[in-house]
């Protein structure tokens, strides 16, 4: 009877655990489904530069660099979104002062609807400065989907500089938060 007992409480878990496991798919499925947008910031735990579209804020040896920016996607496909980002960069450095304006185009693909790997191309505008630096970056991650409507997604980041005369190349780990609707 003990044997029985246990049997149907395993068998009971595997169910339960297996429609669990399909409505947590079909979530995820719907989040990232063709006609569905994507709102996305992110935090920068990188080299902190002026091409970025996140939110960060750094102070070293009395200067201190702050950024703020978002970007937003629209979801050709399922899992496929295309995205746009904008950005604003404040800083000081050896004395003077920096801003900058970034943009960014890309395209974001989820696989299996929970990896996001995304390609742009991202460029800035400084203030004052007639050489602007241009990056593709490359970027994959993990999706964690917090209900309908949420995700944190942590991932790394490269950013290949187009003009290694004016930047170099920069590597980052960003942690995002996005809105699906």
């Amino acid at each position: 009877m003990k044997k029985l007992f246990i049997a149907a409480i395993a068998s009971l878990g595997f169910v339960i655990g297996a429609q669990a496991q399909e409505a947590s798919t079909n979530v995820v499925k719907g989040q990232t489904s063709k006609g569905k947008w994507l709102i996305e910031a992110n935090t920068n735990f990188g080299k902190l530069t002026e091409s970025n579209t996140s939110f960060s804020l750094r102070s070293e040896d009395g200067d201190t660099s702050w950024s703020v920016g978002a970007e937003g996607g629209y979801f050709l496909a399922d899992d496929l979104a295309v995205k746009v980002g904008l950005g604003y960069f404040k800083g000081s450095g050896n004395g003077r002062g920096s801003s900058s304006f970034s943009y960014k185009l890309g395209a974001k693909y989820y696989i299996a609807s929970m990896i996001p790997v995304q390609v742009d191309f991202s460029g800035v505008s400084i203030k004052d400065y007639d050489d602007n630096a241009t990056f593709v970056g490359l970027q994959g991650g993990y999706a964690i989907f917090l209900g309908k409507n949420v995700s944190v997604e942590p991932g790394l980041r490269y950013n290949v500089s187009l003009d290694e005369d004016v930047t170099d190349s920069q590597f980052q780990f960003n942690i995002g938060f996005a809105l699906h609707f």
